[in-house]
């Protein structure tokens, strides 16, 4: 008798990010460095460049492709920014932070306490992919969230800024 097959492989999730990067190699380390990522599988092609990678980031898996024109594959850095984020929740949002823009990100939107409930901010890698990453610092009630939404968003009056609106 044979073992059915899990049609989601162990320690995956449903949901996998695949982020297509200008130098695996060179990600890999990145993400290492800056949000303690952890190696599982570097597969190379016969001439040796990375066809796939993967990386495990506190409980989630992410894939690493390299770029490939021919293919119609894209980096955010050749398509001059990027569509979509990855939301990344941690401990210590103050620390990883730290972490990784000394390990090359930069600052998109600076961490700020947020009216959902997290201290939040957004990063972008060396590849141009943007990574929103925060801990949760409040618990709120749907309710409250709903309320807090409806005032973070109303329209501001002429001449301030939308950094309200995280506050």
């Amino acid at each position: 008798m044979t073992d059915k097959v899990s049609p989601v492989p162990r320690g995956y999730r449903t949901v996998t990010p695949c982020l297509t990067v200008n130098g695996v190699d060179q990600a890999i380390a990145f993400y290492k460095a800056a949000f303690d990522a952890e190696e599982v599988v570097r597969l190379h092609s016969a001439t040796g460049a990375v066809l796939h990678a993967e990386l495990k980031i506190g409980n989630s898996v992410v894939f690493l492709n390299e770029e490939n024109p021919a293919l119609g594959i894209y980096s955010p850095a050749t398509l001059g920014g990027s569509a979509t984020l990855v939301h990344l929740y941690v401990k210590n949002v103050d620390e990883l932070w730290s972490q990784a823009i000394a390990a090359g990100a930069t600052e998109v939107v600076p961490l700020v306490a947020t009216y959902w409930g997290d201290r939040f901010g957004k990063l972008a890698d060396p590849s141009g992919h943007v990574w929103s990453v925060a801990s949760r610092v409040e618990r709120i009630s749907r309710d409250e969230l709903a309320e807090r939404a409806k005032v973070a968003t109303q329209p501001l009056p002429a001449g301030e800024s939308c950094s309200e609106l995280a506050a």
